[in-house]
């Protein structure tokens, strides 16, 4: 859930580049003696009309077995989906397009795309609420191939008449990621109030640890070497970023809320908790690299390379970060054994046996509406994607997805250290806090209380147009989504 451009791929790219790569060759020895020039001409002919050749089965191959056009909703993962599309588009012939929405834009690109005559065969919905705007939309995939791969009937999403309008590919697990060195450094501190990360199990722990090294970093910096610039890394406001606190953080005072109430959505938010929501703001937004006045221009990016370059020891994200914060071409100073998670403390009873954030929100939807040819090509596709080697590992080795699909173990199982944290939270007795805010009632009620938050953080707001936004919000969303 980062980076920022669209792109595209099509699967004629790869044979355009091998040709020109030809082209080039041959400019390239327009010197050369005649008998040389000779020999690799007649080279190069044979090599042209080989590939001319594997062009041609590749046409016929694709010839009336239609196409396949993903609006990915992971700018994190665009690389490997497009490396992914041409090893399928090369083995099978099938031309795949894939375009990436950028961060916080995958609504608004998706009725742009729909709009379209080529528009998207395979899409996603995050749950209830998207399904309820595409539902019209969304292929009946209960006869699907990938639909008997599923571990569990939980991870498909069924309409009201029972059909599996979309089906989920990741299941993933958020909290406030750690750099276990740093922490463990600091413990050993005159005076540090933690002996041990582990120690850390409370909103009022987590509080009494951000503002002790906030307020020591010089001491820390010039002990250990560092040079950290805040505890938390930047809340960017930014496109790119706000998710993370209108949405996911969002989630904590939603789920405690559900919790107490034995509910699993609800037409109308009390906002119980949004005091618990307060607290956890004022310190991601005080104790952190930059000032509070700057956020509507931090992004998601920022963020994570504050974290990669031990700028900072806590930030706010999910599982989906390993790739990022692993991948060597970024040079992050932050190793594996470095990093830890743990989970998102806002002062509620008994937080103390809180788990992780884990659930999904990314589920697969075919278009209906597309062509029979498209739909099958696309359905193709699917099962090619998590049965065979290729995909597989890309799934889980490239993506780093943990999966709810069968087709996935032994090596095509994600070696992630955050889901091995996950589970063993949840070995050790924790309770998992559910994803509820599948259930926000809108896109608008979450850029609502994204502004509020911002708003109150640069100090051109109050903290009561937080809660308007978010209770009342809530009743004004989904009274316009039900048609109430």
């Amino acid at each position: 859930m980062k980076k920022k451009a669209v792109s595209v791929m099509l699967a004629t790219a790869m044979t355009a580049t091998l040709f020109a790569g030809c082209g080039n060759g041959n400019e390239g020895n327009a010197s050369a003696t005649a008998n040389t020039n000779d020999t690799k001409q007649e080279g190069e002919a044979e090599a042209e009309t080989e590939k001319a050749g594997e062009e041609d089965t590749r046409s016929e191959m694709a010839a009336g077995g239609g196409s396949v056009y993903y609006l990915n909703f992971k700018p994190e993962q665009d690389e490997a989906w497009q490396k992914l599309a041409a090893t399928y588009t090369e083995q099978t012939g099938t031309e795949v397009t894939v375009i990436t929405a950028a961060d916080g834009t995958y609504e608004q690109t998706l009725k742009s795309e729909m709009a379209k005559e080529e528009a998207p065969t395979l899409f996603q919905v995050n749950g209830p609420v998207g399904l309820a705007n595409w539902k019209d939309y969304c292929m009946d995939l209960s006869s699907s191939e990938i639909y008997t791969h599923l571990t569990s009937d939980d991870f498909a999403l069924k309409n009201d008449a029972g059909e599996v309008s979309g089906i989920a590919y990741v299941i993933e697990t958020y909290g406030i990621i750690y750099n276990k060195k740093i922490l463990t450094d600091y413990c050993t501190l005159d005076n540090a109030v933690i002996s041990t990360p582990e120690d850390i199990n409370s909103f009022e722990k987590l509080k009494a640890v951000a503002d002790d090294i906030q307020s020591r970093l010089d001491e820390i910096n010039d002990t250990f070497g560092y040079d950290l610039q805040g505890a938390f890394t930047s809340a960017g406001m930014d496109g790119s970023s706000d998710w993370r606190f209108k949405t996911h953080l969002a989630n904590l005072p939603i789920y405690y809320e559900y919790k107490d109430k034995g509910i699993s959505s609800t037409d109308a938010i009390e906002g119980t908790y949004l005091d618990n929501y307060k607290q956890v703001w004022d310190l991601y937004i005080t104790d952190s690299t930059c000032e509070p006045g700057v956020l509507s221009s931090k992004t998601g990016d920022e963020a994570e390379s504050e974290f990669g370059m031990e700028e900072a020891v806590f930030y706010q994200n999910g599982t989906w970060e390993y790739g990022n914060l692993t991948n060597p071409d970024n040079g992050y100073l932050v190793t594996e054994e470095d990093l830890g998670m743990m989970p998102i403390y806002i002062g509620a009873d008994g937080e103390e046996n809180q788990g992780l954030c884990t659930g999904s929100e990314n589920y697969w939807c075919v278009n209906s509406q597309a062509s029979p040819e498209d739909t099958q090509a696309t359905l193709d596709f699917l099962s090619w994607v998590i049965a065979s080697d290729e995909g597989r590992d890309s799934i889980a080795n490239t993506m780093g997805f943990t999966t709810p699909f069968d087709t996935f173990t032994g090596e095509y199982e994600a070696d992630n250290v955050f889901i091995q944290q996950a589970n063993q939270y949840i070995a050790d007795g924790k309770t998992p806090v559910s994803w509820n805010f599948s259930t926000i009632p809108s896109e608008t009620w979450k850029d609502g209380v994204g502004s509020a938050l911002l708003e109150y953080a640069q100090g051109t707001g109050e903290w009561d147009a937080v809660v308007s936004a978010f209770v009342d919000g809530w009743a004004t969303e989904y009274a316009a989504a039900n048609g109430q």
